[in-house]
């Protein structure tokens, strides 16, 4: 491909170009970072925001875009500093504004849709569709704490899963987790087209540091120049996280105040108290216990938790590690 194309923006090789990728019926426009190679290559897509509030991936990102020049890349770079720019403009923890929905839950979208919906819908046809491999940044949101951790695609159809997990064997975050979702989620779907894709979590509580923005940077060079696409002379580095199954995400029967027991990392045995919820008299409602011996991914760290909403995440070793 000689030159790279993503909405009104157009990049050649050894070419560098900013801008913005308009959303047909959304107000905001997502800025975007094209590095065009000075040699050809794969494309790889790098997006942060998809969740507005997980600001170590946007931070992140937007250094990654600045830093990458033509001349040590192989091919194309597509990056995406902040995909929900509504929410972030509003504050609006991790949910698109106009509609109040979670990005993550809507892919492939629709363009006929609610605002994001369409927002989705752009992502898959104009940054998707473009894309040889995908790294998607993220970290808790801001009443959640978590633990760094890295998703691939395992249920991905032929060499996408295996592809995917080697990519997430070249991020330091100590555990990687294998979904078997392949739609709903941003590089979930985009998996389940046959591009190789993983998810970053680190950082959490609606805060950045200079130490997680860089891990992040760090991760994707790395990850970058295992795919051939980044000549630097960097070296590459492969790590041997442990594997995390069986994930279970455990939501609140009912809104009220949740006291955790355990902190994001913390280890605890089958039938172990993880937190409760109580109501505004204090009086227990709801108590979360421990269906195996396993690991604190991430929890909501808030007193408040809701109805349906995100109490704790916890998974349990492979049996083979």
């Amino acid at each position: 491909m000689s030159r790279l194309q993503v909405g009104p923006l157009t990049v050649g090789r050894g070419e560098k170009v900013t801008g913005y990728l308009p959303v047909p019926g959304v107000e905001n426009e997502m800025p975007v970072i094209l590095v065009g190679g000075s040699k050809p290559g794969k494309t790889v897509l790098v997006t942060g925001g998809i969740h507005n509030a997980e600001y170590v991936g946007i931070e992140a990102a937007i250094r990654i875009g600045k830093e990458l020049e033509p001349h040590n890349i192989r091919g194309n770079v597509i990056v995406v500093p902040l995909v929900n720019r509504s929410g972030f403009s509003h504050r609006t923890m991790s949910m698109v504004y106009e509609d109040g929905k979670n990005l993550n839950r809507e892919f492939p979208g629709n363009p006929e849709g609610t605002a994001a919906e369409k927002i989705c819908d752009a992502v898959v046809k104009e940054l998707h569709k473009k894309a040889d491999y995908y790294i998607d940044l993220h970290c808790g949101d801001g009443y959640e704490e978590l633990i760094p951790y890295t998703y691939y695609a395992a249920a991905a159809p032929g060499e996408t899963g295996a592809v995917s997990r080697q990519m997430a064997c070249r991020v330091d975050s100590g555990y990687i987790v294998a979904s078997g979702l392949l739609t709903g989620g941003s590089y979930n779907y985009a998996a389940g087209c046959g591009i190789p894709s993983i998810l970053i979590e680190r950082g959490c509580v609606g805060r950045w540091s200079e130490a997680e923005a860089e891990a992040d940077q760090k991760d994707v060079k790395n990850i970058l120049r295992f795919l051939g696409v980044l000549d630097d002379g960097g070296q590459v580095i492969e790590y041997f996280p442990r594997e995390i199954a069986n994930v279970h995400y455990i939501n609140a029967a009912e809104t009220g105040c949740w006291y955790p027991r355990f902190h994001a990392g913390d280890r605890f045995r089958k039938g172990a108290v993880l937190g409760v919820v109580k109501d505004f008299f204090g009086q227990e409602m709801e108590t979360c216990t421990a269906l195996c011996d396993g690991i604190v991914l991430y929890q909501t760290v808030s007193l408040n938790v809701l109805k349906d909403g995100p109490m704790i995440a916890y998974g349990e070793y492979s049996a083979h590690q």
